[in-house]
């Protein structure tokens, strides 16, 4: 069953305030869940319950991104200020230094996170931040089409697509492996998300120079890769091992660019190894 999503205010001293949506559940150590962009924090909960067996689990839905409003005046959507925005709204929801597992965007979220030393653990999810620039804009111009069509299709056709297989691998089928595996009612709200989210252009604008090229030291950190992934080919996850020679690098077989509805078991075992 999903935790109720509820919002938190956070304050920083020297920034305006800003308010992020999040679900919370378990108990334990805390582990924080970073979605992609244009996504939101219901991509992760086919993994949910399997890690709040064990932990307190916190799913954030990014400034503008999902139910989290965006960003006030002031703010930008760039690494420098986005990551002390993440570590204020921990130190919000009253978590220090937890582990923190990212899909995509926010699997370089993560890794930022673990270059500052502000989390336990990464687990980092097809991250972004290890492509050529030709891969760069390769993507891009694959979230912009996904964008584009959530823009153009009337939100009555969205529903009437996703309640067959054929429909939601037409609507998803770029994310997932086994876009047939997702519920009729996730891929309307996902596709919604994409269509809403506030955040999406000042974040893909922020990310043309992006290429994560630091090391992650003293911090264990997983880089999971989905061998069916159509955003990031897996080759980018040689790259990352590269850039960060500690980490440990891992296949996800069968899974696509958000591999958590592809095979959860899979996914959680690899967090959870992570943690341990």
């Amino acid at each position: 069953m999903a935790a109720p999503v509820s919002f938190a205010r956070v304050s920083p001293a020297d920034r305006p305030s800003f308010t992020v949506a999040y679900e919370r559940k378990g108990s334990g150590e805390p582990i924080v869940l970073l979605h992609g962009i244009g996504h939101h924090l219901q991509a992760w909960r086919p993994v949910c319950d399997i890690l709040a067996a064990s932990h307190e689990v916190i799913a954030l839905d990014l400034p503008g991104f999902g139910a989290s409003p965006a960003l006030p005046d002031g703010l930008a959507y760039d690494l420098p200020s986005v990551i002390p925005l993440l570590v204020a709204a921990f130190a919000e929801l009253g978590v220090d230094r937890p582990h923190v597992v990212g899909n995509s965007l926010g699997g370089l979220l993560a890794l930022e996170l673990g270059s500052a030393r502000a989390v336990r653990s990464v687990t980092a999810l097809s991250p972004a931040g290890f492509w050529t620039p030709a891969e760069r804009r390769y993507a891009f111009g694959v979230l912009r089409g996904m964008r584009a069509g959530a823009h153009a299709l009337p939100r009555p056709v969205v529903r009437t697509l996703a309640r067959s297989t054929v429909g939601r691998a037409s609507l998803t089928g770029t994310i997932y492996a086994h876009p047939g595996r997702r519920s009729a009612d996730a891929v309307v709200a996902e596709t919604r998300a994409m269509r809403e989210a506030p955040g999406f252009a000042p974040t893909l604008a922020a990310g043309r120079g992006v290429r994560f090229t630091a090391d992650v030291p003293d911090v264990p950190v997983t880089i999971g890769w989905g061998s069916r992934d159509r955003v990031l080919p897996r080759r980018q996850g040689v790259r990352a091992k590269q850039a960060i020679p500690g980490a440990r690098l891992v296949r996800l077989p069968g899974c696509g660019h958000v591999p958590m509805n592809d095979d959860p078991a899979l996914v959680a075992r690899v967090v959870l190894d992570t943690v341990g």
